[in-house]
């Protein structure tokens, strides 16, 4: 078998064959399906064994001082053949993984062959293909947790452990210090108990990740954000606790830890960091200072961790092995999320040239996994890319024009949609010619341009857009076409207004934004409506500002479809919910100021026209929405009902009909007298004011792009049965 190895002594790494362990009785030979690198200890050791012998001995005085006490007792040449024997050996790497039990010891009967199983300890858990476990080091997998999850066990269980010791209470204010791996899981575990979290960390990825994932506020130790945080949260009394989840030699943790820190709080060492404590400051307050020791008791106990002796449940709550259950449980419930984490996983093969990207800084990592060759097949955690918006050389905005001067703008076809709900807001606008109506059939143009007044009728698109006098493009036709002619009206140098949706597959929005930064002609904006609607405005602004996350409902009844209808061809125009979600997830995120970096979603089976469809979307602060997209529904119950829950304060809307607000005043629309405003004509006279001012456009081409790829995914996660993240391009 394989195993990942390192000289001490020239800092050599290497993949080396060597012999299977044998399964000893007290344990399993489990197979290795994931094993992490852990960023922190693992590149500590790394880095310490490349270092001349002057360095190594600088970074361990421990042993300096163990080396010269062999002196003392055995002579200079007999430790010196001692010590250069030990630096000159290979050692291995690694202790916390996940895989599958492929042999079980004697005396061992809670687990079987073919068990998931997660693994933990430096001589247990190794970046091996094979691994003999005892008894008190591994723990089942929970069903339906991914392994590449399960292989975060022993990190899990070490931030738990440090969680632990601080004695975390609800409504505690606690401090975490390094937000490197550790620091981002002892944020998380403590968000999980009810405890507010301020995160410190010169990386300000690392600090916004940490929000992203429940802190409070995080930022530079360095600044004045991270003190003005904690005093806000605690009303200047200081945290009650402070977890130490850093390295290096700077000794600015402890020192901030006292200042932060309230009378008699409590400091907790995770990780290892240099430790002078500055003793007035720690003895005026009554500091309680505590170490955490690895993943908890039983650790560096060979009778526990090798012979397994476990220790009794009424004296000793938490074992290592009891913590590594319950991580494994948290995860698989859902109150810890380790896959935002995962900034890379490698085939176990290229070991060596992951280890030394890391040491280099090529790769910035927080956590990385080895994926092992029985296992390099398997399915990926679904992704989808939201493209960067880049804009070749900075786009200019477009010119002003006067208001004498009327927008024209060509419709690219006229469909029920175009000829009831956008054309009719448009032929009455003053400051608006309706230049030329462009569709495949002579008849249709003719009807379009007898309906409302266009000057022209063609169907020929070539000669839209290459008319200078067309200022703006609208492309209403079906689905498939959308992003084809975007793109083309893009490249024409023409302001585009597209329907719902403007892309269908990640490469056809990659194509459009790429039209984008080829040209540098970024006027554009997609048909999502409902933001625009008078009765939200209203309603969002009685709602008011939110502090904390909020839980949005919305319910879509959207029922059934007429037989031999086009939203039915799935294989060329997309599914129902790919031409309409996007509205939905629009109002969502406009309704949240954020856009979503992960989705979930699932469906039921068996309907004619498209599932019903639960898709519960993720935001960076910890908000959640829950768009509940059904066609099943009683056709005499409203479309559209939407709740928004923060801060003690809850939204309602009932189908742009009426809207309600409770908070410490009850806010009640008055029904409207006319049709529902689901705020197309606001919306329209957004988009031609912007392109009559040459201001921006209504809504931030990055937003109109997340929200595409956001609808994406719902139909990723569909066909994938898993969350898919949504990663955002540098």
């Amino acid at each position: 078998m394989k195993q990942v190895v390192q000289n001490y002594k020239s800092g050599e790494l290497a993949v080396l064959d060597v012999p299977v362990p044998g399964c000893k009785p007290g344990g399993v030979l489990v197979r290795s399906a994931y094993s992490l690198i852990s960023t922190g200890t693992e590149l500590m050791k790394v880095s310490e064994a490349g270092m001349s012998m002057l360095g190594k001995a600088r970074s361990r005085p421990d042993q300096v001082a163990k080396v010269m006490q062999s002196v003392a007792t055995n002579g200079v040449p007999a430790t010196y053949r001692k010590v250069m024997g030990k630096l000159d050996s290979y050692t291995p790497l690694g202790y916390s993984l996940c895989g599958v039990v492929e042999r079980v010891g004697t005396g061992i009967d809670e687990v079987k062959v073919g068990d998931l199983v997660a693994c933990a300890g430096n001589e247990h858990a190794l970046h091996a293909e094979l691994n003999w476990v005892p008894k008190n080091l591994y723990a089942r997998v929970p069903d339906g947790l991914a392994p590449r999850h399960a292989a975060f066990g022993t990190v899990g269980s070490i931030a738990l452990q440090g969680v632990r010791r601080g004695e975390p209470q609800l409504g505690d204010v606690a401090l975490v210090i390094g937000l490197g791996l550790i620091g981002q899981l002892v944020v998380q575990l403590l968000a999980a108990s009810g405890v507010r979290v301020v995160g410190a960390d010169p990386d300000p990825v690392r600090c916004g990740l940490a929000e992203r994932l429940g802190a409070a506020a995080c930022g530079d130790p360095a600044s004045a954000a991270v003190e003005t945080a904690v005093a806000e949260l605690t009303g200047g009394h200081g945290v009650d606790q402070v977890y130490l989840a850093a390295g290096g030699g700077s000794n600015q943790p402890v020192e901030l830890a006292a200042r932060l820190c309230r009378d008699r709080g409590r400091v907790v060492d995770i990780g290892k960091c240099r430790l002078d404590l500055p003793w007035n400051a720690y003895y005026e307050k009554e500091l309680d200072v505590r170490f955490s020791r690895s993943y908890g008791p039983g650790r560096y106990d060979p009778e526990y961790e090798l012979e397994g002796r476990d220790y009794p449940i009424g004296y000793v709550r938490w074992t290592e092995r009891r913590n590594l259950a319950c991580f494994l449980d948290l995860l698989a419930r859902g109150r810890v999320d380790v896959e935002p984490l995962v900034s890379h996983v490698a085939d176990f093969d290229d070991a060596v040239e992951t280890y030394q990207r890391l040491k280099d800084g090529e790769l910035k990592a927080v956590a990385v996994l080895f994926r092992y060759p029985e296992h390099a097949g398997e399915a990926e955690a679904p992704v989808v890319a939201v493209p960067a918006v880049r804009r070749r050389g900075g786009t200019a905005p477009a010119p002003a024009r006067s208001a004498k001067t009327p927008v024209r703008l060509a419709f690219v076809g006229a469909g029920n949609y175009a000829t009831s709900m956008l054309l009719p807001h448009l032929a009455q606008r003053d400051g608006v010619a309706l230049s030329t109506v462009v569709t495949t059939t002579a008849l249709s143009a003719a009807n379009a341009q007898r309906k409302f007044g266009f000057a022209e009728a063609t169907t020929d698109l070539d000669t839209v857009l290459g008319d200078p006098s067309i200022d703006a493009v609208f492309v209403v036709t079906r689905h498939s076409s959308h992003a084809e002619l975007t793109r083309r009206a893009l490249l024409a140098g023409k302001a585009v207004f597209v329907e719902k949706p403007l892309a269908l597959t990640e490469d056809e929005l990659a194509g459009v934004l790429a039209a984008v930064e080829e040209s540098g002609n970024d006027r554009l904006q997609v048909g999502f409506n409902r933001r625009f609607a008078p009765l939200l405005h209203e309603a969002r602004k009685r709602f008011g500002a939110r502090s904390g996350p909020a839980s949005l409902r919305y319910l879509v009844n959207a029922g059934r479809l007429q037989h031999g209808s086009w939203y039915l061809r799935q294989g060329t125009e997309g599914s129902r919910f790919a031409g309409e979600g996007g509205h939905f997830i629009d109002t969502a995120s406009w309704l949240l100021a954020a856009d979503p970096v992960s989705v979930y979603a699932v469906a039921t089976s068996g309907n004619e026209d498209g599932s019903d469809i639960q898709a519960v979307l993720r935001y960076p602060d910890g908000s959640t929405a829950t768009i509940s997209y059904v066609t099943t529904g009683a056709p005499g119950f409203p479309k559209e009902t939407l709740d928004l829950v923060a801060d003690g304060k809850v939204l309602r809307l009932d189908d742009f009909v009426r809207a309600s607000v409770y908070a410490r005043k009850r806010w009640v629309s008055s029904r409207l007298p006319k049709a529902r405003d689901k705020g197309q004509s606001a919306e329209l006279a957004a988009f031609v004011r912007a392109v009559r001012t040459g201001g921006p456009m209504p809504v931030p081409l990055e937003s109109l792009a997340a929200t595409t790829a956001a609808t994406l995914a719902v139909q990723a996660g569909l066909a994938g049965g898993a969350p898919v993240t949504l990663a955002r391009a540098r």
